[in-house]
């Protein structure tokens, strides 16, 4: 903690005397200030005790009265001046200063991929409207939580694409979810395997101390030339941690209506298995999401296990003001000195 020196001549400013500028400081000592309330006390209470106990000297005067002196105020000021020596006095030991505080914050980010599937399987409704935008209602909220993050998009189905590279454009990466759709891939299938070597793929530039994907899929691997076994221990050996999503129920699940506007059933049967050895291979997490609250649960648990690291370092500058009221103390305790040679200090009272 840094105190910084004023000029010599600064205090000579009637400007310390503001009110706001006395408001503004905050006080090392504040407990002093609470004795300057006493100094008109103290002189109010010694006033009335000289004028009961003073000795007085009966003299007549014959004749017109004399109107009043305005002279005889003048005995006022050396008690004044004293006064104000005492008040500057409290305000220097009070220790008036200010702080300003400059911080340095340096973070240090995570690269994260969402891998979304947008096969036709996506479309059940047991997640409200559908699978797939109730995924992407929930990313769109990942993304709008996360600081100083770079996000990326891998879309697949039957195939794989990366939709975004790694961003921080955060609203960028908003509209790419906006604009996600069951037309953007025509093949078919679910290519588990293809979707997490293009994250990884990604991933291959990326400095960062912590990359992840996530990656949100409701069906087997049917698609792509790429075992998802081995994608995941290839994503491994680049340090990417993998967190798997399962989204969707078992058994009869809504799916679109019929002609007559009935609710259409369609039977699933979801198989964990691989995307739990893929979680395993890539030291993540898997996770099964049956409705919309599950989902957005899963969300905040990784959001919380992958946070970026902020580090802050903090300034501080103390600048110290008691020099300026200690200098007005001194002076007026030198008028005060030199008052009491004068006649100010002998003026005659009524």
């Amino acid at each position: 903690m840094d105190s910084i020196a004023l000029p010599a001549t600064q205090w000579l400013s009637l400007y310390w005397f503001r009110w706001s500028v006395l408001s503004n400081f905050s006080y090392e000592n504040a407990y002093v200030l609470w004795a300057i309330p006493v100094i008109p006390v103290f002189y109010f209470i010694k006033w009335v005790l000289h004028y009961r106990f003073r000795e007085k000297v009966e003299i007549a005067f014959m004749g017109k009265k004399e109107p009043y002196d305005l002279s005889a105020l003048l005995r006022f000021i050396p008690p004044g001046v004293q006064s104000f020596f005492f008040i500057f006095l409290l305000l220097a030991l009070a220790r008036p200063q200010k702080t300003s505080e400059i911080k340095e914050q340096k973070s240090e980010g995570i690269d994260i991929v969402l891998a979304l599937d947008i096969s036709e399987s996506m479309r059940m409704e047991d997640l409200r409207p559908n699978r797939l935008e109730a995924a992407k209602n929930v990313g769109l909220k990942f993304i709008q939580g996360r600081l100083n993050d770079r996000i990326g998009i891998v879309l697949f189905a039957g195939e794989a694409f990366s939709l975004s590279p790694l961003t921080n454009d955060y609203g960028l990466l908003e509209d790419y979810l906006d604009q996600i759709d069951f037309n953007l891939i025509s093949k078919p299938g679910t290519a588990i395997g293809s979707a997490l070597a293009v994250a990884t793929n990604r991933m291959l530039e990326s400095k960062s101390k912590s990359k992840i994907v996530v990656l949100i899929s409701d069906g087997d691997n049917t698609a792509g030339n790429i075992d998802p076994f081995t994608a995941a221990e290839i994503a491994n050996a680049y340090g990417v941690k993998l967190y798997t999503i399962a989204v969707g129920k078992d058994g009869p699940v809504p799916m679109g209506e019929d002609i007559f506007g009935n609710t259409n059933y369609v039977q699933n049967n979801l198989d964990e298995a691989t995307l739990r050895k893929i979680a395993a291979l890539g030291q993540g997490q898997f996770f099964r999401a049956t409705n919309n609250t599950t989902l957005q649960r899963i969300f905040k648990k990784i959001d919380q296990f992958e946070r970026t690291e902020i580090k802050v370092k903090r300034f501080k500058q103390k600048q110290d003001y008691y020099t300026i009221y200690l200098s007005w103390a001194v002076v007026l305790l030198l008028l005060w000195l030199a008052l009491k040679s004068t006649f100010l200090m002998n003026a005659l009272e009524d």
